[in-house]
């Protein structure tokens, strides 16, 4: 069972149909337990980082997300939820996140239009990424006004460009996030939630 995980900010009714698409049970849950137990999890997300981290924490679903991740099973973070595994955003104050990974999250700033909307192309920086087996380079769909800054460049696994390098997936261990929207990105988007959900049926991986 593939976990949904619902802490009230999330497009999750979509994430969920677009998993069982794919094959895989997909169950939105708020309950520790499910999560606790399912093969794989996925942290969706749509709003404001502030407000999402509060929710996490009101929910006990921030110390629930640590210790899935410290079993060694695949998490991925999707949009919002891929910026919440960092560790702190700028976003309407300053507020810390999940500190799975190290890195930041900030608006873009310049003389162009945002928030970054559309279909951007995926330049691949580690095509040995279990998440591009039998893919090539595609465009997905990206919404968002604020975009991470890793700290360890081999946590980027892919990047786009919007007036600047963008981080567009990143990945360590068991640990990983697409800033765009995979179920919303056609074949390319598709697959690559796939190769996420392929990695859960596998035994657990080195936790982060």
């Amino acid at each position: 069972m593939i976990a949904i995980i619902d802490y009230g900010m999330g497009n999750l009714h979509s994430v969920s149909s677009a998993v069982e698409r794919l094959g895989y049970e997909a169950r939105i849950t708020s309950d520790v337990r499910e999560l606790l137990d399912a093969e794989g999890a996925i942290l969706p997300g749509v709003g404001a980082f502030g407000d999402a981290m509060e929710q996490l924490r009101a929910t006990k679903l921030d110390e629930a997300v640590l210790h899935y991740v410290r079993s060694g099973k695949p998490l991925l973070g999707i949009c919002l939820g891929m910026q919440l595994l960092f560790s702190r955003s700028e976003e309407y104050g300053t507020h810390e996140g999940l500190g799975l990974l190290p890195g930041e999250v900030i608006r873009f700033r310049g003389d162009y239009k945002v928030p970054h909307m559309g279909w951007n192309k995926l330049a691949f920086l580690q095509p040995i990424s279990p998440l591009f087996r039998d893919l090539e380079e595609g465009h997905v769909y990206f919404v968002h006004s604020f975009h991470v800054k890793p700290e360890w460049q081999e946590d980027l696994l892919a990047t786009t460009d919007y007036f600047q390098q963008v981080t567009a997936i990143v990945g360590r261990d068991n640990v990983y996030g697409m800033q765009f929207h995979p179920e919303k990105s056609g074949s390319v988007g598709m697959q690559l939630l796939g190769n996420f959900l392929s990695l859960c049926e596998q035994p657990s991986h080195q936790a982060v």
